[in-house]
């Protein structure tokens, strides 16, 4: 269920309105087809925000301080890069349709 950094940065982060039935028709049920899309969105929300946290770590201070906030261009620019990006869901709805998901029923 891995996919490259390429394809889920150019899934387009616009919501757009979907085929139902064409969703129906990968699996023959709306519902299994919709939990298909969830699981994999839980996966690249949970790997998304582990590599932001991975990133944003090499930046973190441990400093007893609190009040001294340090703003870093890079830091920030990450961040924005994580915004930016398409939500997990819309990323999980078009590896579902470009047939890049490999399910099966238990």
């Amino acid at each position: 269920m891995s996919t490259s950094k390429k394809s889920l940065a150019s899934v387009n982060p616009l919501i757009e309105t979907r085929d139902v039935i064409a969703l129906k028709g990968k699996t023959g049920n709306i519902y299994e087809s919709i939990a298909v899309v969830s699981r994999r969105a839980t996966q690249i929300a949970v790997n998304m925000k582990e590599e932001l946290h991975r990133k944003l770590d090499e930046f973190s201070v441990h400093a007893d301080n609190l009040e001294e906030v340090h703003e870093n261009k890079e830091q920030i620019e990450i961040s924005r890069i994580y915004e930016r990006m398409a939500n997990p869901a819309l990323q999980a709805l078009s590896e579902f349709n470009d047939d890049k998901i490999y399910y099966r029923k238990k």
